[in-house]
C-alpha cells in the first residue's frame, strides 16, 4: 500500500533499510545512502513499501509504474461483483435448464451473483409447487459452486453467490 506521503529516494528519513532489489533479490539490512546509490546505478527509484520498528522495507522499482499498479488494484478490489438473472419457466426442457444452469456456473467462478426467476402464466399458477420443485433442482445442482442468499418461495425468485 502506498503511504500517504510517500518516502522516495532522498525523502527516506531511517539511516538502514531493509533492501530488495528489481530482481527480488532481498540485500538484508542497508545503509541508506547505499542503497540510493544502488537504485541510481540501475536508473530506478528506492521506494518504502513498508514500515517496519527495527528498518522500513524499501525496494528498488519504477515509482511511477508502482503507483499505477497500485491504483489499478484498488479500483479493482472496489469492483463490486454484479447481478446475472436466470429466467425460466415451470415447463423448461432438460437441454434449456442445462445450458442455463452451466451458464449460471460461469457466472458463479467469475464472482458475480445470480438470480433465478419462475415466471408463472395463465393455468401454471395452480401449479406453484411445480416451479418451487424447479428452484429446489437448481439449489441442488449449484449446491457445490454456490450459497443460497435469498429463496422466496412465494415470488418465486432464488439469489446465489458463489461459495
Amino acid at each position: 500500500m502506498i503511504l500517504k506521503k510517500s518516502q522516495i529516494n532522498h525523502r527516506i528519513e531511517s539511516p538502514k533499510v531493509l533492501l530488495i532489489d528489481q530482481d527480488g533479490t532481498n540485500h538484508g539490512l542497508t545503509d541508506t545512502p547505499t542503497a540510493l546509490k544502488l537504485a541510481q546505478e540501475a536508473k530506478l527509484d528506492l521506494v518504502v513499501v513498508s514500515e517496519r520498528e527495527e528498518a522500513p522495507v524499501a525496494k528498488i522499482l519504477d515509482f511511477g509504474k508502482f503507483r499505477y499498479e497500485q491504483k489499478k488494484k484498488q479500483k479493482q478490489s472496489a469492483a463490486k461483483p454484479s447481478l446475472k438473472e436466470v429466467k425460466l419457466r415451470p415447463n423448461v426442457g432438460e437441454a434449456d435448464y442445462g445450458v442455463r444452469i452451466n451458464r449460471a456456473l460461469q457466472w458463479l467462478e467469475k464472482g458475480d451473483t445470480v438470480r433465478f426467476q419462475v415466471r408463472l402464466r395463465g393455468r401454471e399458477h395452480q401449479h406453484r409447487d411445480r416451479a418451487v420443485d424447479l428452484l429446489n433442482r437448481v439449489i441442488e445442482d449449484l449446491s457445490k459452486a454456490s450459497e443460497v442468499q435469498v429463496f422466496d418461495k412465494k415470488a418465486l425468485v432464488l439469489q446465489v453467490t458463489a461459495i
